[in-house]
């Protein structure tokens, strides 16, 4: 068979970048369904396993029909031999940090859940890498009149995508599972429990304030209530006095007067 032209060179180059992706998110995948407990989530991994190693399956197809060699790099001779080398390297390198990333990613968190949520996080990042492989395959193919190759491209980033959304509804739900198993229930929700505890001290410490200063007021107004009524009690008594002695005045004028007229008799 004939060397592939500059055209199909190319193209191959980037599907032997994304076929290296998908070999090494084979393996990682494998690790991370061993270490999920989550059964729905567990379940979307396994069937995203399958699609991993279908598309795989699939871009190498495609590589062998443009006259490429998967994993082998553009081309096998000629002046970009040396380019073809590079990427075998690094197409081996990616597989020993795939093989690694395992038990490495077994160590993580503290807890089950904490384990899934960094594991969510990094296949959220793969996932986003894999759909720019393929979003920049298909524009590529398109750009010099590929069908075939733009049509494999567009119908695994379209999956892609599909799990990235998967994974983005999961992400929040067990940030907040890490946080029921880590948290005590009384520093949650930003320690708002202390707080209402505070406030309703407060409430109640200015509910006595009020109360006593409440009572102390109706003390006051009964004093003063008490000394306007003495007040008056005396006023009333000392007018009572006065007309007890005008009266008694009136008397002794009276018979004064009336011992003069004997006199005068």
């Amino acid at each position: 068979m004939a060397d592939p032209n500059a055209r199909d060179t190319k193209i191959i180059q980037y599907l032997n970048e994304a076929y290296g992706k998908e070999k090494e998110l084979e393996t990682a995948l494998q690790a991370h369904i061993a270490m999920t407990t989550k059964t729905p989530y567990k379940k979307r991994l396994q069937e995203h396993l399958k699609e991993t190693k279908g598309h795989a399956r699939e871009v190498k197809r495609r590589i062998k029909e443009l006259g490429g060699k998967a994993e082998a790099g553009p081309v096998s001779t000629g002046p970009d031999a040396v380019v073809g080398a590079v990427t075998s390297v690094t197409s081996v390198a990616s597989k020993a940090v795939a093989a690694a990333q395992g038990p490495l990613h077994a160590l993580r968190g503290t807890g089950e859940s904490e384990k899934m949520l960094k594991n969510a996080r990094t296949e959220y990042h793969n996932e986003f890498e894999e759909i720019g492989f393929y979003t920049g395959i298909e524009a590529l193919a398109d750009s010099v009149g590929d069908k075939e190759t733009a049509k494999l491209a567009r119908g695994i980033r379209r999956e892609e995508e599909r799990m990235a959304k998967f994974l983005e509804k999961q992400i929040p739900q067990l940030a907040k599972a890490v946080a029921r198993e880590e948290i005590p229930a009384a520093e949650r929700n930003g320690g708002s429990g202390s707080r209402r505890r505070s406030s309703s001290r407060r409430s109640s410490s200015s509910s006595r304030s009020s109360s006593n200063g409440g009572s102390s007021s109706s003390r006051k107004s009964t004093s003063r209530a008490k000394t306007t009524s003495r007040a008056k009690a005396g006023s009333t008594r000392a007018k009572a006095g006065s007309t007890r002695s005008k009266a008694s005045s009136s008397r002794s004028g009276a018979k004064r007067s009336g011992s003069s007229r004997s006199r005068s008799k």
